[in-house]
């Protein structure tokens, strides 16, 4: 028995997919092979950029056209779509879509998410949809699927667009981080940060302790080739661990700042789950440091997939992983070494450099003050009257304590602070009326010691 066909309604001409397919080709549409290629989400500037670069080309040309129709099409294949716009009418020409994914701290990027490319190049006409993620329908990732005469045309077009978003790739260089999605799955937003301007100066650390981290992680890069010379891995993991306050973020962004030309991935908490595609980013964009912080907090987490194994063991298999010949730093952050040092012991070698940031002593906060407060004019009786009564505190204290006394002064219509303003602030965050205060700040309660601290700079 004879199926009817669905009858075709009455439209424009010029909105009819599949004819804008057969005058472009040359041949019915549905004759043709379709080849595809995936990509993370956060990859869809690094395509279309690599799509016009080729495009680019002379003998090459494209008329980009856009889709109407289901509205639920994320799932569809190029192939299911030119069936259903053939058979059913579900899709018709309409207008392109854009997106604006951001591609530097400062700049976003107009880019195609949905559109059919009817391209030639020289005698071969084909067409390419390119579809971006669309996480209201649940597609994580970027798709290109061409439909060519040949399958290895677009095999081969393929690989051209691979290597223009590998050679061009706009992550290069950059800081950024990976984020945790609200909806629990995916990667999450993809944030772009700007590179610090810290200075060896900004930095107060005990005598000696900024050479070694710098000749583990500067040095290293700035050596790659003798090291690669003689036979020597350029992969390497620094781990900076000590109570919180004690500056151990603050000296990861004085790393950055240092290696302008290092592309950073940074991740911090649950987001360190995307490991995997942060290292592949690195390896891809080498010289590159991934900055994985608070490690402590995955120590004990088990990995999402219903592992055995702790999310830490797949971080550091993810470290071996990359090689002895990648560039890659790995930098690591921890309140909480104990927890880590099992976890380390069973995974020799990824990390071949522990150091420990300590609480500042006496000299580090007399210069911590002074970093802080510098244009106070603070003179040198006040400056050890503070050292005096802060021992066992952090950066972050002596961070307050400075914006308290320039907030007493000004709240005294004063335009210069005194050495009474911060005499008065230091009361104030010593106070036992303000024990949670001092808690937050580092300063530990007295049955912990008498100033003590526990909080990070910049933890």
């Amino acid at each position: 028995m004879a199926v009817a066909r669905p009858r075709r309604t009455e439209r424009d001409d010029s909105r009819d997919l599949t004819k804008r397919l057969r005058d472009h080709l040359g041949t019915a549409p549905t004759d043709r092979p379709v080849v595809k290629a995936a990509y993370p989400p956060y990859d869809l500037p690094n395509v279309h950029l690599a799509l016009e670069r080729w495009f680019a080309t002379d003998g090459r040309s494209y008329e980009l056209v856009g889709m109407r129709g289901a509205q639920h099409h994320g799932d569809l294949t190029l192939g299911d779509i030119l069936e259903a716009a053939h058979r059913y009418d579900r899709f018709v020409i309409g207008a392109v879509d854009y997106a604006h994914p951001p591609i530097s701290p400062d700049e976003e990027l107009a880019c195609v998410s949905c559109g059919l490319y009817l391209g030639t190049d020289g005698d071969e006409r084909f067409a390419l949809l390119l579809r971006g993620p669309a996480d209201e329908y649940g597609r994580n990732k970027v798709e290109i699927e061409v439909l060519a005469q040949e399958k290895e045309f677009a095999d081969r077009l393929l690989a051209e667009i691979d290597a223009l978003v590998r050679e061009h790739n706009v992550f290069r260089g950059q800081v950024l981080s990976f984020e945790g999605s609200e909806f629990g799955h995916g990667l999450g937003p993809f944030r772009f940060h700007r590179r610090s301007g810290i200075t060896r100066e900004d930095i107060v650390l005990p005598a000696g302790l900024l050479e070694r981290v710098e000749r583990q992680v500067v040095g290293v890069a700035r050596r790659r080739e003798q090291l690669r010379a003689a036979g020597q891995h350029l992969r390497r993991g620094l781990l900076l661990y000590g109570p919180p306050g004690t500056g151990k973020t603050h000296t990861i962004r004085y790393l950055l700042s240092h290696l302008p030309q290092f592309t950073a991935v940074i991740l911090s908490g649950t987001s360190i789950q995307a490991i995997g595609p942060a290292c592949a980013l690195a390896r891809m964009l080498q010289p590159a440091l991934v900055v994985l912080e608070d490690c402590d907090l995955i120590a004990e987490a088990r990995d999402y997939g219903g592992g055995e194994q702790p999310l830490l063991f797949q971080v550091l298999n993810e470290m071996d992983g990359l090689g002895d010949d990648a560039d890659v730093a790995f930098l690591l952050t921890t309140n909480r070494a104990d927890l880590l040092e099992p976890a380390l012991a069973q995974r020799p070698g990824r990390v071949d450099l522990a150091v420990e940031i300590p609480l500042p002593d006496a000299e580090s906060r007399a210069r911590l003050l002074t970093l802080y407060g510098s244009g106070l004019g603070l003179g040198k009786e006040i400056t050890d009257q503070v050292v005096t009564r802060t021992e066992g505190t952090t950066a972050s204290f002596t961070k307050e304590l400075v914006r308290r006394s320039v907030l007493i002064a000004a709240e005294r219509e004063s335009a210069r602070t005194e050495p009474e303003d911060v005499r008065a602030a230091l009361d104030e965050l010593l106070s036992d009326r303000d024990q949670l205060t001092r808690r937050l700040l580092g300063v530990r309660g007295d049955e912990e010691g008498p100033t003590g601290a526990d909080d990070d700079e910049d933890d």
